[in-house]
């Protein structure tokens, strides 16, 4: 997927402008970091939009796929790409536990599933107790806004949070979720599976990339330049992670995967929760440990890591990675536990022993912590517009959208009035006419259209 690349390569340059304004951010007061953006917000129904735009809900939980099962509840984290005769691929997790039966794709007494091959179930339960995450992927027709196909890629996976997209055309979705084997789990659970963005309506044979290590995953974003992958931990006290493959782009071939530690402090404790241990606006040079035995079965790689020197993170979530630097948000972390958004510079050898030289050595700056829930109040999903501007949701009950421009100011872009439930998933299209997002407790998925060029530089 060639095309899929170049706007993968494309919008990782953008992101890397969008953010270099938000030093202002991280300490002025939230009346300086308002910007008109799209102007204010007016009541579309069961969301706010500014003037112009309008929305389309192109999915609703409970009803009939393709494939004759059930759309399934909760979604959060999507993605897209380019798809065939000007068609896009819509992937989107669903965020299901085993026993949430009114968000089960295969219906409330599993009367569905005789409609799939078991063998594509990653956890069938014992036949009693299926396991209800995964994915769905939709083809949708922008033109006509309708979503002329959709179905079930990924099936039998536990809690599919987030995850993110590859440059070589798959999706990277996250268990967030760490339960072993017991009297209704077949298998142990706590995997990142990777599905390809196809318009062929099949499951995908479910195959957990074990050596990216069993933990409770968030979301990922993979490096163009190097493949590396990296990794979220929506955990209190959670790391943050890399993933060296053996070979790039092939994902299933096994890596190495490392934790993040300082450079002149092991344990280091980023929250700010009681102290401001470390500061906005100041690059400290990082290093890499290595992981030992990653399939762990008692869920304690962020224990073992962080006695191993590691860093902790509280509640990594979001993630993006931008022209030779990556972003990502800690959900709960700073002063008032509001958020706060880490930026990640690689080392020009990244992932090779040269890196450890100190002239060398990956940086990692505290880019933002407001404590100001005008402005910000627990960040999740991020994403990057097409004109350069980060787009974020909030994780809470009455979310909004907004968006980050260059120099570093905030407009609101959606706001949730319909349903006591969090933003999720949040992107644009390959094209950058539509934004998706999910609206996770009533199961929507929103394809929000307007003149998005009023910001274009």
């Amino acid at each position: 997927m060639e095309s899929t690349r170049r706007n993968f390569l494309k919008t990782m340059g953008a992101v890397s402008l969008a953010f270099s304004g938000l030093q202002s951010f991280a300490n002025g007061l939230h009346e300086n970091l308002l910007a008109e953006g799209y102007g204010p917000l007016e009541n579309k129904g069961i969301v706010k939009l500014p003037k112009g735009f309008s929305f389309k809900i192109i999915a609703e939980k409970g009803s009939t796929m393709h494939d004759g099962l059930l759309l399934p509840g909760r979604p959060d984290g999507m993605g897209t790409f380019e798809g065939k005769n000007g068609r896009m691929i819509l992937v989107r997790n669903h965020e299901n536990s085993p026993g949430y039966l009114t968000e089960s794709p295969f219906g409330y007494s599993n009367q569905h599933l005789h409609k799939v091959n078991k063998e594509r179930v990653f956890d069938m339960g014992y036949g009693k107790y299926p396991h209800l995450g995964g994915t769905t992927t939709s083809i949708y027709n922008e033109a006509t806004q309708q979503v002329e196909k959709v179905f079930m890629s990924l099936a039998g996976t536990a809690r599919n949070c987030a995850g993110g997209v590859t440059p070589w055309g798959s999706w990277l979705t996250c268990e967030e979720y760490v339960l072993g084997k017991n009297a209704t789990h077949e298998k142990k659970h706590g995997y990142v599976f990777e599905v390809p963005a196809s318009d062929k309506m099949a499951l995908k044979y479910p195959v957990p990339l074990r050596s990216m290590g069993r933990f409770n995953h968030e979301a990922v974003a993979v490096d163009p330049r190097t493949g590396i992958v990296y990794l979220t931990e929506d955990r209190h006290e959670g790391l943050f992670y890399r993933f060296i493959p053996n070979v790039k782009g092939q994902l299933h071939k096994r890596g190495k995967l490392q934790a993040l530690a300082f450079v002149w402090k092991d344990k280091m404790d980023t929250r700010n929760w009681k102290e401001q241990s470390i500061k906005t606006n100041t690059k400290y040079a990082v290093k890499w440990i290595d992981m030992e035995d990653v399939d762990s079965e008692k869920d304690d790689l962020r224990i073992r890591g962080h006695e191993a020197g590691s860093a902790v993170f509280a509640r990594g979530e979001g993630i993006w990675f931008g022209k030779n630097e990556l972003y990502f948000a800690c959900t709960n972390g700073g002063r008032t536990k509001t958020g706060q958004i880490f930026r990640y510079i690689p080392s020009k050898y990244e992932g090779t022993s040269k890196e450890s030289k100190e002239a060398y050595l990956p940086r990692l700056e505290l880019y933002a912590e407001p404590n100001d829930t005008s402005v910000l109040k627990y960040c999740d999903n991020l994403t990057v517009a097409p004109w350069g501007d980060v787009v974020f949701c909030e994780d809470r009950t009455e979310p909004r959208i907004f968006g980050i421009t260059p120099q570093g100011k905030f407009y609101q872009i959606a706001e949730n009035i319909g349903y006591k439930s969090e933003f999720a998933g949040v992107c644009f299209s390959p094209s950058g006419k539509t934004l998706f997002v999910n609206i996770q407790v009533p199961g929507l998925t929103l394809a929000i259209t307007g003149d998005w060029s009023r910001l274009r530089p």
